[in-house]
């Protein structure tokens, strides 16, 4: 029995090869759970750190806390988008997926190692479902940035995937135990995980959310504690009342990291921290239950069993229920081939050891040999694999600098990182020549690892990284102003008002909105609007109707001149509606047209209510980096 001494000795020695191992993963695109299981091994008894450790019940809870904290972080890093973009495909494999590649494999596993179909088909739940963090930290330490769609399938589905394994290899230990009859039975069992498993995490994600957003703690250290606090409670409450911890822990996580709490990013890191910590622990861990000298006896079974599996089953699940979705057939493909396994298939292998089933050993052994030839065998070619099918996209410049804010108040704001590149609309063009709506400041730029204060007559060059402070309102303008000149535009939202500058030219509205006014490109706003109105006394709310878009009169200085003007897009169906705009008095146009937007006095008022500090927010845009 270790000292308590020489087990945290140990701890920080395992932590420092993790970290070690990571390093060397990156440079030579070796997984980092192989690394990991490898190091493991080799602090095991049979190996040159001479551990010995055989404790699967204390596995079982170290792996268990472990996943807890890893899928919170996933779910908090889950933006809405992305479930509401690949729910469906996800779903389908999440569920169905791993109960056909389950099943495929473990009729497998049946016939290649002589035991029962039951005790077969355990060993292909056990092994049924992907490792996001497996698939993306080795396409990162490629140089792989993959299609955002396909990505946010693969992270939708590894996310939300365990529950359903989880399940399968539950239910069919207590059938193979007894506890609980084939049929009826193990299916109240499946649809009490799901269902109490979503309820509970809903609800901890929006008492949480709440929470977060009205208690106001005396230090900022303790956001992080309160949200990991939510995690566990959501798990164990979820656990007691019979339904699936990891799926309420994850859905908890996806509700709070979407809703912005107080001290967001703080959140963020702090959990980024502990999912790193969790990984290196948990497949640590798992590496010292196993013995090189038995995985040896396992090896040939195991490879059959793997190539069933990578070759086979996990192909038709994905053939079978994502065709569907009109994905072109190499991304079809490539999700067919990226169902890496990682920490959850170990971890499930020691229930059969908790449980005493007869060969709870061998599939303990066989399990681990499949997830080290699934890491080694599908990940390391893996970045290869993605270029060679085409689904990857230009990687993104990492910011040289961030501007960090951080705040104990819940500030409705952004600030984001756009790099400049040879087809970026702005590239080229001085700050003061960007038709930026109000609200909008560029706060930094960064030239050549050198900081460059920002001016109305700064020059965007190409290489550059913009860093820009801006309300979430107006985010799909500026990103329409800083977006690549030959990919799709940013749609910008109908019939929503966005403030501009009288001063803001005509030129640059036509070029960074795809709009096109009639009008010399040198005319502001302000001229513009004049002109239009032949003469009239300029009056708050009076409208200016164009083919594509409305103008509309927000604040008037003293000398006369329009200082803010609102710009609504308005889709082709709304002439009529014109029509009758330019047939009302501006006294009518003001009382029929609320804005949603603020001109420079309420503007100020807004930012002093909320807090002049604004936190990062994370998002995935075309040409930009958050």
């Amino acid at each position: 029995m270790l000292s308590i001494e020489s087990l945290i000795l140990f701890t920080g020695i395992l932590l420092l090869l993790g970290i070690a191992s990571n390093q060397f993963s990156t440079r030579m695109g070796v997984p980092v759970l192989f690394l990991f299981l490898v190091v493991g091994m080799l602090a095991g008894s049979e190996g040159i750190g001479g551990i010995e450790f055989e404790n699967y019940s204390a596995a079982n809870t170290i792996g268990t806390i472990a996943l807890c904290l890893i899928l919170f972080d996933g779910g908090l890093r889950t933006t809405l988008g992305a479930v509401r973009t690949a729910w469906k495909p996800a779903a389908l494999l999440a569920t169905l997926g791993v109960v056909v590649t389950a099943a495929i494999t473990g009729l497998a596993a049946s016939w290649i190692l002589q035991i029962t179909i039951l005790q077969g088909l355990l060993i292909g739940s056990i092994v049924g479902s992907t490792d996001a963090s497996a698939v993306f930290s080795i396409l990162r330490s490629g140089g792989v940035n993959i299609r955002r769609r396909l990505a946010d399938t693969l992270e939708v589905e590894s996310g939300s995937n365990d529950p359903m394994a989880i399940f399968l290899t539950v239910g069919l230990i207590q059938v193979l135990t007894g506890a609980v009859p084939l049929g009826g039975g193990l299916l109240m069992l499946f649809l009490t995980q799901l269902v109490f498993g979503a309820i509970v995490g809903l609800l901890v994600g929006y008492v949480g959310v709440w929470i977060l957003q009205h208690v106001r703690l005396g230090a900022a250290g303790l956001y992080p504690v309160l949200a990991t606090a939510l995690a566990l409670l959501a798990f164990g409450l979820a656990a007691v009342l019979g339904g699936s911890g990891f799926l309420a822990v994850y859905l908890t996580g996806i509700v709070i990291g979407n809703r912005r709490p107080v001290f967001h990013r703080g959140i963020l890191l702090f959990h980024d921290a502990a999912a790193w910590i969790c990984q290196i622990l948990m497949f640590m861990t798992l590496g010292l239950l196993s013995f090189p000298s038995r995985l040896l006896d396992a090896a040939g079974p195991a490879l059959l069993i793997s190539a069933v599996l990578i070759l086979i089953a996990r192909p038709i699940a994905v053939f079978a229920l994502v065709s569907f979705f009109k994905f072109p057939k190499r991304e079809v493909l490539f999700l067919s081939l990226v169902g890496l396994k990682g920490a959850v298939p170990i971890t499930l292998a020691t229930f059969p050891m908790l449980a005493g089933l007869p060969i709870a050993a061998q599939m303990f052994d066989t399990v681990f040999f499949v997830v080290l030839v699934s890491a080694l065998i599908q990940g390391w070619p893996l970045p290869l694999v993605a270029r060679l099918m085409k689904v990857n996209e230009a990687v993104k410049r990492p910011p040289p600098v961030t501007l960090e804010i951080s705040t104990l108040q819940n500030v409705n704001g952004d600030i984001v990182d756009y790099y400049v590149d040879t087809g970026c609309l702005a590239a080229g063009r001085m700050i003061k020549e960007l038709a930026l709506p109000d609200g909008v400041v560029v706060a930094l730029i960064v030239r050549n690892d050198e900081i460059t204060p920002p001016q109305g007559r700064s020059r965007i060059e190409v290489g550059d990284h913009i860093v820009v402070i801006l309300r979430p309102a107006v985010r799909a303008m500026v990103d329409r102003v800083f977006s690549h000149r030959q990919q799709t535009p940013v749609t910008l939202p109908a019939s929503l008002e966005f403030p501009l500058r009288g001063s803001t030219k005509v030129g640059a509205i036509e070029e960074c909105y795809d709009v096109k006014l009639g009008e010399s490109p040198e005319m502001t706003v302000d001229e513009l609007m004049r002109s239009r109105l032949a003469g009239q006394a300029l009056v708050t709310g009076m409208a200016v109707p164009f083919d594509q878009i409305v103008l509309y009169i927000r604040e008037v200085t003293e000398d006369g001149s329009i200082q803010y003007a609102g710009m609504v897009i308005l889709p082709v169906e709304e002439t009529p509606w014109l029509e009758k705009e330019m047939a009302m008095g501006p006294d009518t146009q003001a009382a029929a047209n609320p804005t949603n937007s603020v001109g420079k006095n309420d503007a100020a008022e807004e930012r002093s209510a909320t807090g002049d500090s604004l936190e990062p927010q994370d998002a995935d845009r075309p040409n930009e980096s958050t």
